[in-house]
């Protein structure tokens, strides 16, 4: 049976968190994922990626790691996730703390979504190049991984530099919490297969196919195994083209996704509602 979830960018104006997870483990999903943007910059010279203007969601992001803490403390099987936390935007002794810490209070229900980030001013805010943001990426995930599961952990990279020290708590899942490589480029298999524990891609435009054959080289050529990878795909009504949601699912598990989850727009709790519930007669037909 496959896995359902939901995506959303929750703001001061959507339902709450807290409320949103509590509907959504009601109602048969699976797991919640929230997306971070700390801060937009007003000098907009970063196009949105998807085109046209940018949506007002986006000035308006809660911190995902208090937003997932409210939906888990209210919950008792859902897992939890960011979709995508940007490393680039974080020190890596502290986001190690607060995954660890959010790990500890949902007793192991953190998936961990990341991403580098598109916006070139919102990263430099932060002290990261933009042609650096994967290779910064990288090193702080490693870094983080010595903290999680090393007593004394310490690490000397380019990006990050940390002499012995202690951290705790570790997380409650061996290893730390998986890390999913949220992106879509021939870069991001290679990076899965590096230091990755899945992918979820978003299902617009790219060949899912493709990127899947890459990955299954990739994995082998490092000794490992797909059986290893979380393979979790983000999509909705408005991405699955004229078949539908209903034909499309059953090809995304057919290539090998485990996870589905369901993008559901930042707007006024009147409006995603109906959304929602749309969603769970939907995955009540894969029951």
């Amino acid at each position: 049976m496959p896995d359902f979830g939901l995506v959303t960018i929750p703001t001061h104006e959507t339902i709450p968190p807290a409320e949103f997870g509590r509907w959504a483990e009601a109602h048969g999903f699976e797991s919640v994922w929230f997306g971070e943007h700390t801060h937009i910059p007003t000098s907009r010279k970063t196009p949105f990626p998807l085109g046209g203007e940018l949506p007002e969601c986006y000035k308006q992001f809660f911190d995902p790691f208090i937003a997932l803490t409210a939906a888990a403390a209210v919950t008792t099987k859902l897992k939890v996730g960011t979709s995508v936390c940007l490393i680039t935007e974080h020190p890596p002794i502290t986001l190690a703390k607060t995954v660890s810490c959010l790990d500890r209070v949902s007793n192991g229900r953190f998936l961990f979504g990341i991403g580098s980030g598109w916006n070139v001013e919102e990263m430099a805010d932060h002290g990261v190049a933009f042609k650096d943001r994967w290779k910064v990426t990288r090193e702080r995930v490693l870094a983080m991984r010595e903290i999680w599961t090393k007593e004394v952990a310490e690490f000397h990279g380019q990006y990050v530099n940390f002499d012995p020290l202690w951290c705790w708590p570790k997380p409650v899942q061996a290893g730390g919490p998986p890390v999913l490589i949220g992106a879509m480029s021939k870069w991001a298999i290679k990076r899965t297969a590096e230091y990755g524990n899945g992918w979820f891609p978003l299902d617009a435009g790219y060949d899912l196919a493709q990127g899947l054959a890459e990955l299954r080289v990739e994995a082998d050529r490092r000794g490992r195994s797909m059986k290893e990878f979380d393979l979790s795909i983000i999509t909705a009504y408005g991405l699955a083209g004229k078949k539908g949601l209903e034909a499309r699912i059953p090809e995304l598990l057919e290539l090998g996704f485990n996870r589905i989850l369901f993008l559901i727009d930042a707007t006024v709790p009147e409006k995603q509602w109906p959304i929602l519930e749309r969603y769970e007669k939907l995955i009540g037909t894969f029951r």
